[in-house]
């Protein structure tokens, strides 16, 4: 596979589709995975009922041109997601609404999926890592070629969020929520590659026009990045992009699942500009410092090591999003409040991620505030 990964600059979405036009002739073109007739779905990344403007979803500009494209090649555009929030049938459906790419689907006459109420497929995964059977989505299974329109962020769990992670959106949420109830970085990062080897994807093109930084996936400060980021290959992509927000690509655990099994590689050639002159330096999430924290410290002192998410009553509206997504069930009613139990928390942040209201907030202790002071 060309593992190629191309960087194009992008000032803003008015411009996106010359932007990703020139990536994907850097490294081959849409005419060397697309046939005339072929069913083609795009996958960005929906996860929450969010605008544009605020950086949590692909932008909808992105999905046009990418529609367009298409069909100048012979190709069937279809887009299809999931959203990351309970009530699929609602909210999905109103993500789509609210992130324009319901718009965006009607303006290309591109099919609109809703994965949670199209079905899902059951199958099996060889060489499994945590999931050796699992539901992926009939349209990602039907198409003739799958092309991952990720956003560009960072991410409370795994770091940074990108190419890979945006397939998570393919499973069902009994799944996501199995997924994260693993309790580990490295483990969450091998369930994500279960799904992607089923998958395969041929394609990924990157939103890097307007990124996100510090507490992605969905409640970071959207940050102008300036870039589409475009590869056949989904981990190379990933490698590149988190090296250039100045995360280590091998402290990602998608990425490290990745490149253990054999996807991707380590060192992706560059087309395009080159990575020192399109380097960033995006704020991390909160939530993700303990990722850099050595591991014989976090072996040794782990109880006094702690990223802690807490209710902010203040904010909350009592929706219970946080609740229905809780994957170990440690989120409470108490006297007309909500209030996570430390003893049950797995600090897998879901909670933070999918809180509409901005309410969940994050309490370090005083030593883990000492040792990451200079790593965020």
């Amino acid at each position: 596979m060309n593992t190629t990964v191309s960087i194009v600059r992008c000032s803003d979405y008015s411009k996106v589709k010359s932007a990703i036009k020139e990536a994907l002739s850097l490294i081959g073109g849409l005419e060397s995975i697309i046939a005339p007739g072929n069913r083609v779905l795009l996958k960005p990344n929906v996860l929450a009922i969010r605008p544009p403007e605020d950086a949590v979803t692909t932008h909808p500009a992105v999905v046009s041109a990418m529609c367009e494209l298409i069909r100048e090649v012979g190709g069937i555009p279809i887009i299809g997601d999931g959203s990351g929030v309970v009530r699929p049938d609602v909210s999905t459906a109103e993500a789509f609404r609210a992130s324009g790419i319901e718009a965006a689907a009607s303006s290309c006459g591109a099919e609109l999926i809703n994965f949670e109420t199209s079905g899902y497929t059951e199958v099996s995964v060889p060489a499994a890592r945590q999931f050796p059977r699992l539901y992926i989505a009939k349209a990602v299974l039907e198409a003739d070629v799958v092309i991952s329109l990720p956003k560009l962020k960072t991410h409370e769990l795994t770091l940074y969020t990108g190419a890979l992670k945006n397939f998570f959106g393919a499973v069902p949420h009994k799944i996501r929520k199995q997924a994260h109830a693993l309790e580990d970085r490295d483990r969450f990062g091998e369930a994500i590659v279960d799904i992607y080897s089923i998958v395969k994807p041929h394609l990924a093109v990157m939103d890097g026009v307007v990124g996100m930084e510090g507490n992605g996936p969905a409640n970071g400060t959207p940050i102008n990045s300036g870039l589409i980021l475009a590869s056949y290959d989904c981990v190379s992509l990933d490698m590149v992009a988190s090296e250039l927000i100045g995360i280590d690509p091998l402290k990602v655990p998608t990425n490290k699942a990745a490149l253990s099994r054999g996807f991707g590689t380590e060192k992706p050639e560059l087309a395009g500009v080159p990575l020192e002159e399109a380097g960033l330096k995006f704020k991390m999430a909160e939530g993700g410092v303990t990722a850099m924290v050595p591991p014989f410290l976090m072996r040794t002192l782990r109880k006094y090591l702690t990223v802690k998410p807490f209710i902010n009553t203040s904010k909350c509206a009592l929706c219970k999003a946080c609740v229905l997504n809780c994957s170990a069930h440690a989120i409470e009613e108490m006297n007309k409040t909500l209030k996570i139990n430390p003893e049950k928390c797995i600090q897998c942040y879901c909670c933070r991620e999918l809180c509409p209201n901005d309410a969940v907030e994050i309490r370090k202790s005083f030593l883990m505030k000492v040792v990451t002071r200079r790593r965020t």
